[in-house]
């Protein structure tokens, strides 16, 4: 499978090769050497040469990117006048042509204009912050700039930077009144300060932020930088997978994939203004610190050294992580927002997140006198230099022959919120529960389509089988679903549909394209080449894999799949592949009818749905009072709300998880804190209603499988 992944790489890289060469695309191609138009000419032509689905680069493409590339310069409309945009519109259907000749006078318009409006702001917004807010005025701030248009004149201007300032400024308003109040409670002594002056600090704790902000990373922005906004803009009209690598960005990308992140050990992603957690690397710094959570928005960051905090909202999500992440031992405070409404100071201390903590893990669980195992799996991680020691599909296995070790009867794999990773590590994975046959079928353009299969006749777990996912299982896990789901081995429970991403990407280093390069490093792209579908001919793209048994979950009601995003592939169908369904799926069927009927009287799920709905008119609230009496009712009255979803996280399964025998092992000899990862993570176990459900639906199942013995005895 590795094989066949590499040969489609050298494939593409030998094609791209040829044809640069046959174009003589050098460094010296133009009689007055620019990068820019270097990087522009090699990036049009691979994206049109090598993606899987090319759109036409004509005046539709060149509207969109327009709109596209303006707002990402702007996106909260406080820099561009509407003479701005309207000076800019004269290449609204031109940029196309532009492209085609590697001009780029659109950007240098765009990137001139935006500099010489950035030097403006930062008087405007000194200004001001100079005078004092009124908190008593009944007037609101819309967060929705779809809905405004670009200010006409300076005034209309200043009031668009006055509302955001005073929207900042409020929460420093209230943190600060807040420390005030229990400053007083707990001496009665104490001279609490007017809110003159209360007022007064908030508005000088914005400035600061926005002057750090300003001199850190607005001022520090080269062209270049922004030339790198504008490129990855031009590819992600094609997908929202397709992205360019700007040198710096290219590190980085190298650095996660050698499995060392340095940092807080969490994924962010922009959601509107706002820095949005989308995953916490587990054993990482804030997963140890159990306080930041999936769906948490990061308002302010704090560096241990500085006295006041950054506004993070509104920056670009590459900015704000410059602030987030550090050296290992240093510690950063998150004011960040729950979706409760609530908001909350996080300290942590940043540490580097070794890839060994997303590695698979297990445990044992004792239901009434039965014993069962449960497989967690972050990623489908592969380390193709060591890929025959290094891979999910090994790690599973052998997590797999521990827990029959412990004589298990039924096993969870947990897939939820796993993002996907290595093709050919999950077509070797799903090999573990199957005989053989076809896992994944994979199209590329303009030619057949290859169907990769799992020759392997060995199985490592021949019993009750559940699959766990929810709207962030995505890619790999989708192919892991998708397959057991077909051949009936499995019966998969959680969202209404996982996440939706049918495609697949290689990483271009662009300086291999290239000969005699003398312009330096052109960075690189990841490129959709493919899409896969299930053995029954359907894609997972948008559509995802449907659960067998719907449950609601904390994203139900979120925008967070494929189909969510800007310009995804289609969804579309081929001619299935040739497999034999699991022989021992005779209770399939009535086994979901079971679950379905427990699941729906259960109110611990009826809890978390009606949660679900509420975190969803909380996201979706765009409009703010920026009268402090309202801004402070409304705080309340979601801290009220939200209490009504304790009982949530009170829920006990009472059923007890424990490491298996090898892993109790493990923990006896080890130094690490491997021992307080597992207890956290069985405590965590203990108290989910998926996994329990999971237990008893493979309780059901049980009786029609025949358990295969261990043959032997699995080494380290």
């Amino acid at each position: 499978m590795k094989n066949i992944m590499k040969r489609n790489y050298k494939v593409l890289s030998l094609l791209l090769l040829l044809a640069f060469a046959s174009c003589s695309f050098t460094s010296n191609k133009f009689s007055n050497p620019d990068k820019d138009k270097l990087l522009i000419q090699i990036i049009t032509f691979v994206i049109e040469q090598g993606h899987f689905d090319p759109i036409a680069m004509d005046d539709a493409f060149s509207e969109e990117l327009f709109s596209d590339f303006v707002e990402v310069m702007d996106p909260v409309k406080r820099y561009f006048y509407q003479s701005d945009y309207k000076d800019f519109e004269k290449y609204k259907l031109t940029i196309d042509d532009q492209l085609k000749i590697t001009d780029i006078t659109f950007f240098n318009v765009v990137h001139e204009r935006f500099v010489k409006r950035i030097e403006e702001s930062k008087e405007l917004y000194k200004a001001i912050l100079a005078e004092p807010f009124d908190y008593t005025i009944d007037e609101t701030f819309d967060t929705d700039y779809d809905k405004i248009a670009f200010p006409k004149n300076k005034k209309e201007m200043k009031e668009r930077w006055r509302k955001q300032l005073k929207f900042s400024t409020i929460s420093n308003y209230d943190d600060l009144y807040e420390d005030e109040k229990r400053a007083k409670e707990k001496n009665p002594n104490y001279v609490m300060k007017s809110e003159k002056e209360i007022e007064k600090e908030a508005r000088e704790a914005t400035l600061r932020s926005l002057d750090i902000y300003f001199q850190d990373y607005i001022d520090d922005q080269r062209r270049e930088d922004w030339f790198a906004v504008y490129v990855n803009t031009i590819v992600e009209e094609f997908d929202p997978h397709t992205y360019y690598l700007a040198p710096k960005g290219k590190e980085d990308f190298d650095t996660r994939m050698s499995g060392k992140l340095e940092g807080i050990g969490a994924r962010l992603q922009k959601r509107m203004d706002y820095i949005k957690v989308v995953e916490l690397i587990s054993g990482g710094p804030a997963w140890r610190g159990n306080e930041l959570e999936v769906e948490d928005l990061i308002l302010k960051v704090k560096q241990e050294d500085e006295e006041f905090p950054v506004d993070i909202v509104g920056m670009r999500i590459n900015d704000a992580i410059k602030y987030i992440k550090g050296p290992k031992g240093t510690k950063v405070t998150l004011t960040v927002k729950k979706v409760d409404g609530t908001v909350k100071d996080i300290t942590i201390t940043r540490d580097v997140v070794e890839v060994f903590d997303t590695y698979a893990k297990s445990s044992v669980v004792k239901k009434d006198d039965k014993i069962f195992g449960v497989i967690n799996l972050p990623a489908f991680y592969a380390d193709f230099n060591d890929y025959k020691n290094i891979n999910a599909a090994k790690d599973v296995k052998k997590e797999i022959e521990r827990l029959k070790e412990d004589g298990i009867e039924g096993l969870v794999l947990d897939l939820r919120n796993n993002g996907g990773g290595s093709l050919p590590t999950v077509v070797e994975m799903a090999g573990l529960f199957i005989k053989d046959g076809p896992i994944v079928q994979v199209r590329s353009t303009d030619t057949p389509k290859e169907v990769l299969k799992d020759r392997d006749k060995s199985i490592a777990w021949d019993g009750p089988l559940v699959i766990l996912v929810n709207e962030i299982s995505a890619s790999a896990s989708e192919i892991l679903a998708a397959a057991m789901q077909d051949y009936k081995r499995a019966i998969i429970i959680g969202s209404k549909q996982t996440y939706g991403k049918g495609t697949v990407q290689n990483v271009i280093d662009l300086n291999n394209m290239l000969r005699n390069n003398t312009s330096g490093d052109m960075g690189a792209l990841a490129l959709t080449r493919q899409k896969y579908y299930r053995i029954n001919g359907g894609s997972v793209q948008l559509e995802g894999v449907k659960s067998d048994i719907k449950v609601p979950g904390r994203f139900s009601f979120i925008d967070v799949g494929e189909k969510d995003k800007e310009n995804p592939l289609p969804y579309d169908e081929i001619d299935e592949a040739q497999f034999t369904v699991w022989e021992y799926y005779f209770d399939y069927d009535a086994t979901i009818q079971k679950s379905q009927k427990r699941m729906s009287n259960n109110e611990q799920l009826k809890l978390i749905e009606e949660n679900a709905k509420w975190v969803k008119t909380k996201i979706d609230e765009t409009v703010y009072s920026l009268n402090y009496n309202k801004y402070k009712a409304q705080l309340k009255a979601n801290e009220i709300e939200s209490k009504k979803y304790d009982a949530i996280s009170d829920y006990d399964t009472n059923l007890t998880f424990d490491s298996s025998s090898y892993e109790k092992e493990l923990i006896a000899k080890d130094t690490t804190d491997l021992k307080e990862k597992r207890k956290r993570w069985h405590q965590s176990l203990s108290k989910d209603v998926y996994i329990e459900e999971a237990l008893n639906v493979l309780d059901d199942l049980k009786t029609a499988y025949p358990i295969k013995k261990v043959a032997s005895t699995v080494k380290n």
